[in-house]
């Protein structure tokens, strides 16, 4: 009788040991972020309009970080190599709604194998490799691309940038290095370009430096230009993607095309600053209602201050200079300022408080493509699109509370 229950409990023990170890090879995450706040801005219209601007007070929501909750995990395979996913679904925190229609993890839906000697290959809706090399060079870390991505973020260094069907591989850390490098497949019957996203990226990383340079091509799936179709991959939750009042009138494009080069540079533990240059091209097709080639360089360069464990600052400026094309001779140009202040009540919960300010002047091209040649107005960050300036100034300042779990 003593023999078998000795046997009993240590069947029983390597049991549990057996359950403990596979539970320590596979794990899930829960996780998520809560932000809401109050925002002003003023001369407020609609897009496409440069009438009718009035002031405008507001329930912001998803401002210093977008409003998600999301699942992330890894199971370990054996040998270094694990299987690795993540579903991250947004949602709007002042209403209650889903942040897109018809799509559940809309942020992110991917699963793939990950090996510190090989790197990761991942499959699904994912950030393309553009915004994977240069998002640690974004001014949207301190500034929020809310009110502070470059002038209606013309040049995708905001998470909006999402690309379905997407086949991706990043390398480990070597010398410093890592490489990405992504396909987004198209799905269009007897073509492997239209619809298609394809980017790469390198960035370098060592000690106080950081350099980053990036290349990304998005084909409408109408490949004569026109209407962005559908099979297009790269989108913001099924709508074309880089509308704003700065490129209104080049959304018949057959592609857009953009290069970005990025560095940082952390002085101390108190002060670092990070710079980007990008060159976005808006493409025309035999469809398109613009004929040129409309081009976008823009500068920009952050500031960031830690003066103190619960405060972070930071400053911003940006310029956007379109070149003449399309019958437009007094080209237009963007010129952006952003301050923020952020205050740590915990490590998951804070307070921010956001400034912003936008020159426009020259002209551009309107709704109705060539030919509509009009005054360039004011379009803060990528959160005001739908809402720009009737005129070529616009102020916003918003302040708000973010809960992470």
């Amino acid at each position: 009788m003593k023999q078998h229950a000795f046997r009993l409990a240590l069947v029983s023990s390597a049991a549990m040991a057996c359950a403990a170890s596979a539970l320590a090879q596979s794990s899930v995450t829960l996780y998520g972020i809560i932000d809401n706040g109050i925002g002003y801005q003023n001369n407020a219209t609609t897009l496409g309009s440069t009438t009718g601007g009035k002031s405008l007070v507001k329930m912001n929501q998803g401002v210093w970080a977008g409003s998600r909750f999301g699942l992330k995990g890894a199971e370990d395979l054996g040998g270094g190599t694990k299987a690795v996913f993540t579903l991250e679904s947004g949602f709007n925190s002042a209403t209650g709604g889903a942040q897109y229609t018809d799509a559940i993890f809309g942020r992110q839906a991917w699963v793939g194998l990950a090996n510190p000697t090989y790197g990761t290959l991942s499959a699904g809706r994912q950030y393309a490799s553009y915004y994977q090399t240069m998002s640690s060079f974004s001014p949207n870390t301190w500034l929020t691309g809310y009110y502070g991505a470059h002038p209606g973020d013309v040049d995708g260094l905001d998470t909006i940038y999402r690309a379905n069907n997407t086949l991706e591989y990043t390398s480990p850390k070597l010398y410093g290095l890592t490489f990405s490098g992504s396909y987004s497949f198209g799905g269009v019957a007897g073509s492997t370009d239209a619809g298609s996203t394809w980017a790469t990226g390198i960035q370098y990383a060592v000690g106080a430096l950081g350099l980053g340079v990036a290349f990304e091509r998005v084909n409408n799936s109408n490949t004569a230009g026109g209407a962005w179709g559908a099979n297009s991959t790269t989108s913001n939750g099924g709508a074309q993607i880089g509308v704003s009042a700065l490129t209104n009138g080049y959304q018949t494009a057959k592609a857009q095309q953009r290069f970005a080069v990025g560095a940082s540079y952390r002085f101390n533990d108190a002060w670092d600053a990070t710079a980007t240059y990008t060159n976005t091209q808006y493409i025309a097709g035999s469809n398109s209602r613009f004929f040129d080639t409309a081009i976008f360089n823009t500068f920009g360069a952050v500031l960031h201050w830690k003066p103190a464990v619960a405060w972070d600052l930071g400053a911003g400026y940006a310029y956007t200079r379109a070149t003449e094309a399309n019958g437009i001779t007094d080209s237009a140009q963007y010129n952006q300022f952003n301050l923020s202040q952020y205050y740590a009540l915990s490590k998951r919960t804070g307070l921010y408080l956001l400034e912003a300010y936008q020159h426009a002047n020259g002209k551009t091209l309107g709704t109705k493509g060539a030919g509509n040649i009009i005054d360039a107005t004011a379009t803060l960050g990528d959160g005001l699109n739908s809402a720009p300036s009737s005129t070529g100034n616009q102020f916003a300042v918003g302040a708000g509370i973010i809960h992470r779990f």
